[in-house]
């Protein structure tokens, strides 16, 4: 699906030139004259990135992100003609991602768009941290908590963990679990798997004969109880 911009300059042939060029590389284009109409235009569409000038009447591209960057993380990319730093610095400060100097040349517009686009795609980086009921599980630190109680998993055991309490309440197979032992050469009968679940549990559960935290699913696998 092509990815939409949304371009806000008060200068109708600003937009018709932009629309053009980014129109010819495969984007889809909605234009806004001012800020104001800009954010009826962006809660509507729901661009992927905006390209946003800074002088404009009614509302100007600072106040646009003002209120813009208290609803959505899209990228936004100054267009100015200023030459102040401080405007520059100003803008960024508020929200922007990145500005361009008008005049300003095509393949450079387009590169900066694309490198935005990219940044805004890439997955968040997972927590060190991860907490389900009385568990915590630090990753920076290899530590495991229970109830503030420090115990002591084995490497094994800490990666069949931080798999379970990623996703509480889904169901991984004995086969998925094996996968993430796969470096280790003596790991590789599925059972094995029920024996580092059984150790673990000894750790972690306040009774291991009847567990809470690590649900046996019956007929696939473990999962983690999720936090009710």
């Amino acid at each position: 699906m092509a990815k939409t911009i949304l371009i806000v300059d008060d200068k109708l042939t600003v937009q018709i030139f932009l629309k053009e060029l980014l129109s010819e590389q495969g984007f889809r284009v909605v234009t806004a004259d001012n800020g104001r109409d800009a954010l009826f235009v962006a809660r509507h569409e729901k661009p992927d990135l905006i390209l946003l000038d800074i002088m404009m009447p009614l509302m100007d591209g600072h106040e646009f992100i003002q209120v813009y960057r208290q609803e959505s993380e899209t990228p936004i990319i100054l267009l100015t003609a200023r030459l102040d730093e401080d405007d520059k610095v100003f803008g960024l400060a508020l929200g922007a991602d990145d500005y361009i100097t008008k005049p300003f040349g095509p393949r450079e517009l387009i590169a900066r768009i694309q490198a935005a686009l990219r940044r805004a795609s890439k997955p968040a980086s997972p927590p060190d941290i991860v907490r389900v009921g009385g568990i915590a599980l630090d990753r920076s630190a290899y530590r495991v908590t229970v109830n503030g109680r420090e115990v002591k998993p084995t490497p094994s055991e800490f990666r069949l963990l931080d798999a379970l309490m990623s996703a509480p309440g889904r169901a991984f197979t004995r086969a998925d679990l094996l996968d993430l032992l796969q470096d280790d050469p003596y790991e590789g009968v599925e059972r094995t798997v029920d024996v580092h679940i059984r150790n673990l549990r000894s750790k972690i559960e306040p009774d291991a004969s009847k567990p809470y935290y690590i649900e046996t699913v019956f007929g696939v696998g473990y999962r983690f109880r999720p936090e009710e």
